[in-house]
């Protein structure tokens, strides 16, 4: 148990440059607290004590602004920055080293059984206010774009941003849209700019021939044979 704890005070350390001490890391990090919760929250969860698992996460909600349903299942190395509003669902799974910040859901999309939550791959990023809704998987070393809706199965080694979320980067390689390393595009966006644009084209062509049959009928008022001025 010391183990772990020490495994997640030092991935706080590795993944936050404001982290300046172990000692400022156990008694700020609202993260740690609600993953620490958490697992005595899961221990109680699997031994079919589940009024008393839930009364612990929800301790740890009402302190941490963190939900997470005892009956889901954190990898190593989960890193939650800020994390206020972060919801993570009960049949919901996560791999190693992922980084989830803050108003970001796992969740749901019904009052459907069994496996209705997102399974995250390994060395995942999910960025804020980030919902990722259903029972399908993410992949390995994904990247979700802030403010992302991602509603089906994404590929590893995948950048995803929009709502819905669409895959803009596989495998190293652009899809569709020209990815910036600073700032990620919203393909929706990209999409109503084209569409603006079409419009405006339609435009130019509309007045274009609104002059040109202003000018034939100014011709026809002209008698022939007349000077014109």
């Amino acid at each position: 148990m010391f183990r772990q704890m020490r495994i997640d005070i030092e991935t706080v350390l590795d993944n936050d440059p404001a982290a300046r001490s172990k000692f400022e890391v156990i008694f700020t990090y609202s993260g740690l607290h609600a993953i620490w919760a958490h697992r005595v929250a899961h221990m109680l969860y699997k031994r079919k004590w589940y009024t008393l698992s839930r009364m612990v996460s929800q301790v740890s909600r009402f302190f941490t602004g963190i939900e997470i349903h005892p009956g889901a299942r954190i990898g190593n190395r989960l890193f939650i920055d800020h994390g206020m509003g972060v919801v993570i669902g009960e049949t919901c799974e996560i791999g190693d080293n992922v980084v989830i910040y803050q108003g970001v859901t796992l969740g749901g999309t019904g009052k459907e059984r069994g496996k209705r939550h997102p399974t995250i791959g390994n060395n995942v990023v999910i960025g804020s206010g980030s919902k990722v809704l259903g029972s399908f998987t993410v992949g390995d070393n994904v990247n979700i774009g802030s403010n992302a809706v991602v509603l089906r199965p994404v590929p590893s080694n995948s950048t995803v941003v929009g709502n819905p979320g669409r895959v803009v980067k596989r495998n190293g390689e652009r899809v569709g849209d020209r990815l910036d390393h600073t700032q990620l595009p919203d393909p929706v966006i990209e999409m109503l700019r084209d569409m603006q644009r079409q419009i405006d084209d339609l435009k130019s062509e509309l007045r274009a021939e609104r002059a040109l049959r202003r000018s034939s009928n100014n011709h026809e008022l002209i008698p022939e044979g007349e000077p014109t001025l």
